[in-house]
């Protein structure tokens, strides 16, 4: 996706382009801004009329090019919350999305700038767990019962979309 992303640019050399990153997990509930000084502070989720629903305060920062998107995602990957179970060394313990905006300006049919922007989420889902399985107890045990009742309102939603669709 990354390598896509900057090939698209390269083939066209009549536009402006501004590439952007973002990294947050979900923790427990809680946003968490990976590529911030404070990757443990608490961030609001808002909703503005024009800019729809977004992460007040989600540091994001400007890529040049491939490499630069791989470190920017490294930095964030080292701030991930992580637990050692009897499953996994590493197990996550949240989900993430790392988000690159993409922003392109060329001269419109009227001669002003015409402006674009789109969004590439890739979202890192931590797996179900069972307690039997992993051994969790203490703070392990409560980050996998948030797992387990995210993913399972995540399931909710899906199937309430699937049946809007299919009762429409």
């Amino acid at each position: 996706a990354f390598q896509h992303v900057f090939k698209s640019i390269e083939s066209s050399p009549q536009q402006q382009f501004l590439v952007r990153a973002a990294y947050l997990e979900i923790y427990n509930e809680e946003i968490r801004d990976l590529l911030s000084k404070n990757p443990k502070e608490k961030l609001e989720l808002k909703d503005h009329p024009e800019k729809g629903v977004y992460v007040k305060d989600l540091s994001d920062f400007i890529v040049k090019g491939v490499d630069q998107l791989y470190q920017v995602m490294e930095a964030g990957q080292k701030n991930r919350s992580v637990a050692s179970t009897l499953m996994n060394n590493e197990s996550s313990r949240s989900h993430s999305i790392f988000t690159i905006t993409v922003e392109s300006a060329e001269p419109g049919t009227n001669g002003e700038q015409s402006v674009k922007s789109g969004k590439l989420n890739m979202v890192d889902l931590a797996g179900s767990e069972r307690q039997s399985k992993t051994g969790a107890t203490g703070d392990t045990l409560k980050e996998a019962t948030k797992i387990n009742l995210s993913l399972s309102a995540l399931g909710n939603v899906i199937s309430a979309l699937v049946d809007t669709k299919a009762n429409s």
